[in-house]
């Protein structure tokens, strides 16, 4: 198989979703053998590095790249898209410490990449080819495994001690699918974490636009009122547990079609086309990481 690139360059503007800056974000064709790299245009001289499991350095509701001055947060999305879509070359140029968050899927880029094409290269692609079954247990009880097969395949399991997300499963036997199976599902949280990531100085760009949140576990109505005002949400019963958004959800597994998505471009940080099928339990960013990682070694 030939190595892909763009056809030609396309661009986004949003808010980030942790930092709250206005961002803007340009996909640019790219050399044969560069993979997937990200410049950080409002840095001095204009540091650009790999999009790679290595430069990894936190995780928390979202995957960080940094070496030095070079820092880039909720990379995620982005990676998914290009890598389901068959991106091999690209260079990503964005004005800021993170990753536009549009409405927290990555439909956007897909129709993006969709509408743009894509060109073939002279190279042939680096493939990785898993032979035997790998697998990554954490402390926590979250599992990764990734097993033989002639084609990437992947599929997830959620739980949470919620009747809401009690358990969800989402799986992709194609890429070819994604667009339209995965590329829309939105990331998502709970209503219970909403202040602490606050206090952590995340998500300062969330709202209903560009997240799903969940509210299983009741609180007070003058909590549930104070929350409403900081997403910007319609007023909300505060004994009515369910989902506070904007819009309807997608499917009712869309939580899980999420995390799978967030697989994809965690995953794709291995840095080359993977073979292989993944079964991931209770995924997160963090785990998902250690196992790119450990298939780099």
């Amino acid at each position: 198989m030939k190595q892909h690139t763009l056809n030609a360059p396309f661009s986004f503007e949003s808010k980030g979703l942790h930092t709250g800056l206005h961002l803007h974000a340009t996909f640019l064709p790219a050399e044969e053998n560069t993979g997937i790299r990200i410049c950080r245009t409002d840095l001095e001289g204009r540091p650009t590095h790999q999009a790679i499991a290595d430069y990894v350095t936190a995780t928390e509701r979202g995957t960080v790249l940094e070496h030095g001055a070079w820092k880039v947060s909720t990379v995620e999305h982005a990676l998914s898209a290009l890598y389901a879509m068959g991106v091999d070359n690209c260079l990503i140029e964005v004005d800021g410490p993170e990753m536009p968050i549009l409405d927290g899927s990555a439909k956007c880029y897909v129709k993006a990449i969709q509408e743009v094409g894509l060109q073939e290269q002279n190279a042939e692609q680096q493939v990785y080819v898993v032979t035997e079954p790998i697998e990554y247990v954490s402390e926590r009880g979250s599992k990764m495994v990734i097993l033989p097969c002639d084609h990437y395949e992947a599929e997830v399991t959620i739980t949470y001690p919620t009747g809401l997300l009690r358990e969800q499963k989402a799986e992709l036997y194609d890429l070819g699918e994604y667009p339209r199976e995965i590329s829309s599902a939105r990331t998502f949280c709970f209503v219970r974490e909403i202040e602490p990531l606050l206090r952590m100085g995340l998500i300062k760009g969330g709202d209903l636009d560009n997240a799903i949140v969940i509210y299983e576990r009741e609180t007070s109505q003058e909590s549930m009122d104070k929350l409403c005002k900081l997403t910007k949400a319609e007023w909300h019963d505060a004994t009515k547990l369910g989902y506070i958004q904007h819009k309807p959800l997608v499917w009712d597994n869309e939580p899980a079609r999420h995390k799978l998505l967030d697989i994809i471009g965690d995953i794709s940080l291995v840095g080359k086309p993977i073979k292989g099928h993944i079964v991931a339990t209770k995924p997160g960013h963090t785990i998902n990481n250690k196992f790119a990682r450990l298939l780099r070694e």
